[in-house]
């Protein structure tokens, strides 16, 4: 567990402004009676008032009422709840059902009951009613125990029986609230009285060390407290109590302080002296039952928590935290020439007999007696005795000690801690501003006839700015040493110089890292940036980070961020393009200011971002493919939109197609011929129509030919339609008008079919505004399939478009192909393009006068020094067989910094000589990768030829990061004979770009 080793751990840095156990009041009431007493601010005891929390002993008979304090079970206790529910049913209401509350947090359990005087425990065949039954009784007692959950039903035993029914339903879960169920067989002789219930309840506390998000090793998380486990640390306890046990948001109990005000380093190290294995066990334990309600305060329950570990407390601006009671290092050795002799001073070696100490009595709450509270052992100093002449005695109440071993111990560091007498008020010089309360340190003094002790400071504060002195120290001191705890394995550190040094202020971020990163957008559009990341600054005087970055290349064109002093993330974008070289530097501003230098530059190369279709299109191209789809309905059912129309105009007997118009004119022509299964026809059909608020004029013509083929049974036919209508209505107010214009030609042979269409129209209705397209198509069917090329004109009252859909576009001028798109690529013969923004260029041939890069011409984009890494080999064979052996001929070696897909250029050119009738040869040739001794076949070519060039290129897209090699093998194959030979060269490289 990361928090516990090593055992040997500092915590030198965390005794910082804190109050002391061996002189708080958590010892005892009248702590000045031991001579105990640190200064009255940082005991725990004066911070917060006399203590008014009900004492233990109150748990140990059932609560009745309303109004009751609300309680937390830390560690394990015994007590009789509150009694909130009765039920009776059955014969004579001799089955009986009991409710107690146990705790208003969750638990972990019931361990065991008290019954007749001895302890009990649950066990047997769990009931599913009715929970477990206490063993070894001869009466019939059942227990079912509800741990607390906010999401617990109601019990449907209490639902089933409540007598009479609806006393206890759905609703009363008691959310959140620990209870058990007691339901008992009343008996003549075995159970005559209900039973006086009594239980021991084990709660749940949250510790830290087992949560492995906040750097523990374990499940547990503070969100859920389902989570937590039992926990008899005082330290793990107080630190629940600090932060609050919470229903939902509903504090409960506790203080409620935020956990940043806690911090953990300080929280384990007190945490793990308690945990210390002793003979007798851990070094503190404690059980409490906390409490909150009227008159009951947080420093109620944190008194006698942090009495048990013999433990003070801190508060100030590094947080709150307890320091368990154990040896601390001296820090710093002051001498009488250290004191401001002009200020008053006080010292005294010993108490007044009031405040001797040499006997001491006390109580703990014993788990064998049912948490009654019994005396410790009278623990008597004979040496003290012997000196005081007398017997001086103090008792002292632990409320949450269990263990006698734990309470004889804080007796001891109690009594010992008495006989430490000696107790100053003195005034320092300056350079001892680093002291802080509750520490450790040494005088060696030549007053009171000289002494060499060490003193714990109890009080700190400044002087004011004067003539005297600037900023003198005024400290109160009570008399420690290491004999007054028991030895520990955990040590603090060393200590301080005994002059300060000079201020160690923050210079430069800790833990820094500078990384390329590729943002991305909702779009899926990615930008290349820089990374900045660093721990967060400590130093109080930091007020921000300055950032500088530039191309590699570019040195001047520096460009800067700003990270305010909270943050720990800064991210460099403006200005970066990916897959480049650039370098950036930082330094730390202050507040007030002071010269901090820049740190170096440090290199670093950018990630490949790729731009998306959202980087080069202003619309969205998923809108764009559904109107294209729509505008392809619309023209391409013109045919069928026509004769529906026609039939709907021949078949208007009822007046269905003019309803609403009360003057209807209508002009029809028709020839038909007719000849076996061959039909010829012709029809017009012209109708105006007006009624109120409305008026129409439709012309429709159509022309079909059809044959019936009875030889193949294939039906053929051909169409050839033209609509013309317009359609305007005013009604309510609201006026609407359209027109439209079809001409269509369709020829059908069985399933497969061509159609041409030319289609327009109007529109303006006020729900869609104005509207106006045309759509030019011609299209060819076969099945469920078709091919289509069209033209699409459209406006409207808000932009206007022309779309063409089609799988070859062509341009051409004067007999010459000048563009052509095809299957998603564009050929253009010239173009002259002011802007471009490109993903990927590929080029044969650059004019680097016309070229620029950031402004700048490009000398060396194409030049030769731009091959990164080069190796060729020339060889000569001659052979009457096969060379099947792979041979490498030529070796190169990559440094990839930006995993970048790399290209490798090959270039073979080879001279052959037949002989033996044979007329050519197969050469092989294929890229090998190698990276720490092992290779990779990434791509093998075969070239037949009897002489020439071949150049093959080969693309390594998953090039990993850092320096590897390639290299090109070739075997060959010549195609038979004797007296072959072949006279090679082999060349390849790596282009950079």
């Amino acid at each position: 567990m990361p928090f516990l080793a090593p055992v040997v751990t500092s915590i030198g840095g965390i005794l910082t402004g804190a109050s002391a156990f061996l002189s708080s009041g958590t010892i005892l009431a009248g702590v000045a009676r031991l001579g105990l007493g640190i200064a009255a601010q940082y005991a725990v005891g004066a911070l917060i008032g006399t203590p008014s929390a009900p004492s233990q002993v109150t748990h140990l008979q059932a609560q009745y009422g309303e109004n009751l304090p609300r309680t937390v079970v830390l560690g394990k206790r015994g007590l009789a709840g509150h009694f909130i529910y009765r039920n009776a049913y059955e014969t004579g209401n001799r089955r009986v059902q009991d409710v107690y509350v146990l705790s208003h947090f969750r638990i972990n359990g019931v361990t065991r009951v008290r019954y007749e005087g001895a302890w009990k425990t649950l066990g047997g065949v769990e009931d599913p009613e009715r929970g477990f039954r206490v063993q070894d009784i001869d009466a019939e007692i059942w227990i079912k125990v509800y741990t607390g959950a906010l999401d617990q039903a109601a019990d449907p035993n209490l639902i089933e029986e409540s007598n009479p029914p609806g006393r206890w339903t759905a609703a009363h879960r008691l959310a959140g609230l620990a209870y058990a169920v007691v339901t008992q067989q009343l008996d003549r002789e075995k159970l005559p009285n209900p039973w006086d219930a009594f239980f021991e309840v084990e709660g749940v506390c949250y510790d830290w060390r087992q949560d492995d998000s906040v750097g523990g090793d374990g499940d547990q998380r503070w969100s859920d407290p389902a989570t937590w486990g039992p926990s008899y640390n005082p330290v793990i306890q107080a630190y629940n109590l600090e932060r609050g046990f919470y229903l939902g948001d509903q504090l409960i109990v506790g203080k409620g302080i935020a956990a940043s005000r806690l911090p953990l380093a300080n929280w384990t190290l007190a945490a793990n002296i308690a945990d210390e294995a002793m003979v007798s066990g851990p070094r503190y334990t404690s059980s409490y039952i906390a409490s909150a309600g009227q008159g009951i305060t947080h420093a109620n329950n944190m008194e006698p928590i942090l009495a048990a570990c013999a433990g003070s407390w801190y508060n100030g601006p590094a947080g709150e935290y307890p320091i368990a009671g154990a040896n601390q290092a001296v820090v710093a050795t002051i001498t009488d020439a250290d004191l401001l002799v002009d200020e008053d001073e006080r010292i005294s070696l010993k108490r007044t007999r009031s405040e001797l100490v040499n006997t001491i009595a006390g109580t703990y709450y014993d788990p064998t007696t049912f948490y009654e509270p019994l005396p410790l052992a009278t623990r008597t100093d004979a040496d003290a005795f012997a000196a005081d002449r007398e017997r001086l005695a103090a008792s002292i109440g632990y409320e949450a000690v269990t263990d006698p071993a734990v309470g004889d111990r804080l007796n001891d560091i109690a009594l010992r801690a008495s006989r430490y007498q000696g107790n100053a008020e003195i005034c320092l010089r300056p350079k001892f501003l680093g002291l802080k309360v509750g520490q450790w340190i040494r005088w060696q003094s030549d007053k009171a006839d000289g002494f060499d002790k060490s003193f714990q400071i109890l009080r700190r504060r400044l002087g004011p700015l004067g003539p005297k002195a600037c900023r003198a120290v005024y400290l109160t001191l009570q008399e420690v040493g290491e004999g007054i705890f028991d030895p520990t394995a955990y040590q603090t550190l060393p200590p301080d110089s005994v002059v300060p040094g000079a201020p160690d202020y923050q210079s430069e971020l800790v833990n820094y890292h500078l990384d390329p990163i590729i943002m991305q957008t909702a779009t899926g559009s990615q930008r290349a940036a820089l990374r900045a990341s660093w721990n967060a600054i400590e130093d109080i005087t930091i007020d921000r980070v300055e950032f500088q970055y530039r191309p590699v290349d570019q040195p001047d064109a520096v460009m800067g961020e700003t990270a305010t002093a909270d943050q720990t993330v800064a991210q460099l974008t403006a200005g970066v393009i990916s897959s480049s070289d650039y370098e950036a530097r930082y330094r730390l501003q202050s507040k007030p200011p002071r010269t901090i230098p820049w740190t170096d530059w440090v290199q670093i190369t950018t990630l490949d971002a790729r731009l998306v279709g959202a980087d080069f299109y202003p619309i969205d191209l998923g809108q764009l493919a559904q109107d294209v789809k729509d505008f392809q309905a619309w023209t391409g059912n013109a045919v069928r939109d026509v004769r529906e129309q026609l039939q709907a105009v021949s078949t208007n007997s009822a007046g269905n197609f003019l309803v609403g118009f009360s003057d209807k004119q209508e002009l029809r022509r028709e020839l038909r011929s007719t000849t076996d299964g061959a039909v010829a026809l012709f029809t017009e059909e012209i109708i105006t129509a007006t009624g109120p608020g409305s008026a129409l004029a439709l012309k429709i013509e159509a022309l079909e030919a059809t044959v019936n083929d009875p030889a193949t049974g294939v039906v053929a036919s051909s169409t050839a339609v033209s609509l013309l209508s317009t359609t305007v209505s005013a009604q309510a107010g609201t006026i609407a008008a359209n027109a439209s214009a079809i001409i269509a030609l369709q020829t059908t042979v069985g399933d497969v079919s061509a159609g041409s269409t030319f289609r327009m129209g109007t529109d303006y209705t006020p729900a869609a505004g104005w509207s106006s397209r045309i759509g030019i198509e011609a299209r060819v069917t076969s099945g469920s399939t078709f091919r289509s090329s069209g033209w699409y004109v459209e406006a409207t009252a808000t932009a206007a478009r022309i779309v063409v859909d089609t799988d070859q576009f062509v341009v051409v001028a004067g007999g010459v192909v000048t563009a052509l798109f095809d299957a998603g690529t564009a050929f253009i013969a010239n173009a002259r393009i002011r802007n471009l923004t490109a993903v990927n260029i590929v080029t044969k041939s650059l004019d680097a006068n016309v070229v620029l890069q950031n402004g700048t011409v490009i000398t060396s984009l194409i030049a030769g020094n731009a091959i990164t890494d080069w190796d060729n080999q020339a060889f000569f064979l001659s052979t009457g067989a096969n060379g099947p052996s792979f041979v490498t001929r030529a070796t190169i070696t990559v440094n990839n910094t930006g995993a970048i897909p790399v290209l490798v250029f090959a270039r073979m050119n080879s001279v052959y000589t037949a002989g033996g009738g044979s007329s050519s040869a197969t050469v092989n040739m294929r890229l090998v990768r190698t990276v720490g001794g092992v290779d990779t076949v990434l791509r093998s070519v075969t070239y037949n030829s009897n002489s020439g060039v071949y150049e093959p290129v080969f693309l390594d897209a998953a090039a990993p990061v850092g320096t590897f090699t390639y290299r090109i093998d070739t075997n060959h194959t010549p195609a038979g004979g004797a007296g072959i030979t072949i006279d090679c060269s082999v060349t390849a490289n790596w282009w950079k770009k």
